[in-house]
């Protein structure tokens, strides 16, 4: 489906192969339909579905093959979900993109990037994590801030009302 495997064509398979590229990856982050890879100085590769911009390559074009992530050349960690991916970079800030129907990139809109945005407000994030159409970050002090789809109460922050920039998880003190 869309290249998720990373092997140069869109065919599913019942065993594990070799994904087509000359890396080797420190981490991985999986979404729906999409893969990415930390490497080793901190560049992100990605590949898979995109018609959100999860890749970060600046298209909405699938790609059975690794591409590089647009602009990013320190990440920490990255992580994955459905629509959207989202990078911690050297220093703390986090850097987000695809999919934002419900403030999940974190930039105060709700605008789909298909390159990566810097979350507004977050400058000493230690991890990161993401939910369906929801992003967390633990800071440095041990708080958690997290953004974007909250219908379910899903970032903590004691509403109901999706958010497109980062507020803090109530009651979260040393995370």
């Amino acid at each position: 489906y869309a290249g998720g495997l990373g092997v140069g064509t869109t065919t599913d398979s019942a065993i594990p192969v070799q994904v087509s590229a000359n890396f080797t990856p420190t981490s991985i982050a999986l979404g729906k339909g999409h893969a990415c890879a930390l490497l080793n100085g901190g560049k992100v590769m990605c590949w898979g579905s995109n018609g959100s911009g999860q890749l970060g390559d600046g298209t909405t074009t699938n790609s059975a093959v690794p591409v590089e992530v647009v602009g990013i050349s320190t990440a920490t960690s990255i992580a994955g979900s459905n629509d959207h991916t989202c990078a911690l970079l050297v220093g703390g800030t986090v850097t987000c993109w695809g999919s934002n129907g419900s403030g999940q990139l974190g930039d105060g809109t709700t605008t789909q990037h298909l390159s990566p945005v810097q979350v507004s407000g977050i400058s000493t994030a230690t991890s990161i994590s993401l939910g369906g159409y929801h992003s967390c970050a633990l800071l440095t002090d041990g708080r958690v801030m997290c953004w974007g789809f909250n219908d379910n109460g899903d970032i903590g922050d004691g509403t109901t009302i999706s958010r497109s920039v980062p507020v803090e998880v109530l009651g979260i003190s040393t995370a």
